[in-house]
């Protein structure tokens, strides 16, 4: 009788999933207690905003360099003391007293630790341990985000709501450090270091190219320190493999869509849906809930993505994805009511399914047009302008909201952006021509 036998790629993977799903159930607990610190300490949905905005922001900011600290340091070490530092900022909110404590440790810290646990860790994971489905792998890794909001958005609200909002940070900080142990215990850096291949590199080696494509101008290695030849700090990797990235319109192309990407998502739904939903007399718990119905669907949408990705065009589904959600989001404001009504609802799955199907395909154009070795740190500055987009959404829905008393501007602006990156997504170069790709990707001569 043959012995079953599970590919260590897989546990892998499952471990990721895990740190990818958390990451994201305590960066999406922000717009659930957004009322409940307003109400208690009498902060402006501008203040509130902000440190969401800076959260955000940091969130973004951290994933190229997290990135670059992982091919330095190893995921394994990065992840865990990412996981320690969400501890302690989540943990020392319920502590605060003053504004500047809200933005140092919602902004600052839980940015940080929640950045470094961002998509480029599944970028990573999947580049290096995958070669067979790796597509459909960076699928399930994205839906971890729409799985983490639909597990902690629903109790994180009925906490706030019955018990209060310090519980609801605790539970965020104690489910970080439960995570700590499996990581350290389960989670590997390279399928070499535990004497492993990657999963389906066996047989992708049968059928390789022996014409293979030209090398990116993005570096096989670490930089070296001109003075002592030692390999370059992680942030110098980071900043360096973004002053290539620069020369290519592909990057500017994905580093402005997925800026868009992140404003109609994280930057408006995510931060601002539930207080958007209670102007219009909806409970709070109720469109909690509807967010995490949001998180299932995204399951469906984004695994359907990443299925998709590794047969169809990326740009293709990148048009669609945008196109179909600008349209979507113009016609908010009509739906939103003291109660979920069936378009209501409709409103809801179909988001879900589009949620963050943009990733796998993003992930696969950067693969494509900069090559395996540096995709993930160059994926860390498209997603970078993802959160920045994210960012700014928060700050500029919490200011409108202000400034009118409804969010409805911050929904049609969200819209037509969406719209407009539809018709950008067009204008990314065909990665196939190798000699295209060469002349795209070769160095700007120095002096």
């Amino acid at each position: 009788m043959k012995r079953f036998h599970v590919h260590r790629a897989w546990l892998i993977a499952l471990v990721t999933f895990g740190a990818l799903l958390c990451a994201a159930g305590f960066r999406s607990s922000t717009g659930v207690l957004m009322e409940p610190l307003e109400n208690e300490f009498g902060w402006s949905r501008e203040l509130t905003s902000a440190a969401v905005t800076l959260n955000l922001v940091v969130f973004g900011l951290t994933a190229p360099f997290a990135a670059a600290l992982m091919e330095k340091f190893g995921i394994r070490r990065v992840v865990a003391s990412a996981l320690c530092l969400v501890a302690v900022g989540s943990g020392l909110t319920v502590l605060m007293t003053a504004s500047w404590q809200l933005v140092a440790l919602w902004g600052l810290a839980v940015g940080l630790g929640t950045g470094a646990m961002a998509l480029v860790l599944g970028a990573i994971v999947a580049n290096r341990w995958f070669v067979r489905h790796r597509g459909l792998v960076t699928g399930l890794f994205s839906a971890a985000s729409a799985t983490g909001q639909l597990i902690f958005l629903p109790w994180i609200a009925y906490l706030a709501v019955h018990v209060g909002w310090r519980w609801s940070a605790g539970v965020v900080a104690g489910a970080a450090l439960l995570l700590v142990p499996l990581v350290l215990l389960f989670l590997a850096d390279r399928p070499s270091d535990v004497g492993s291949t990657a999963y389906g590199e066996a047989a992708a080696a049968e059928q390789a190219d022996p014409d293979p494509d030209p090398p990116t101008n993005l570096p096989a290695g670490l930089p070296t320190d001109q003075s002592s030849g030692q390999p370059t700090s992680a942030a110098r990797l980071a900043v360096h493999t973004l002053r290539q990235s620069l020369r290519s319109p592909a990057f500017w192309i994905l580093a402005c869509t997925f800026f868009i990407c992140g404003w109609s998502t994280n930057g408006l739904i995510g931060t601002h849906f539930v207080p958007a939903a209670h102007d219009h007399g909806m409970p709070v718990t109720t469109a909690a809930n509807l967010l995490a119905v949001i998180g299932i669907f995204d399951i469906v949408g984004t695994v359907a993505s990443g299925w998709l990705t590794d047969r169809v065009d990326p740009r293709l589904l990148l048009v669609v994805y945008y196109g179909l959600r600008g349209l979507s989001l113009l016609v908010v404001p009509a739906l939103l009511g003291p109660s979920v009504h069936p378009n209501l609802f409709l409103f809801i799955v179909f988001y879900g399914l589009d949620w963050v199907a943009t990733v796998p395909p993003t992930i696969a154009l950067c693969r494509s047009h900069f090559g395996l070795e540096r995709s993930s740190i160059v994926f860390g500055w498209v997603y970078a302008s993802h959160m920045i987009g994210a960012g700014i959404a928060a700050t500029f829905a919490g200011t409108i909201r202000e400034r009118t008393g409804s969010y409805e501007v911050a929904w049609w602006t969200a819209g037509a952006l969406c719209l407009a990156a539809a018709v950008a997504v067009l204008g990314i170069p065909t990665p196939g021509g190798r000699r295209a790709r060469a002349r795209e990707l070769m160095p700007t001569p120095v002096g």
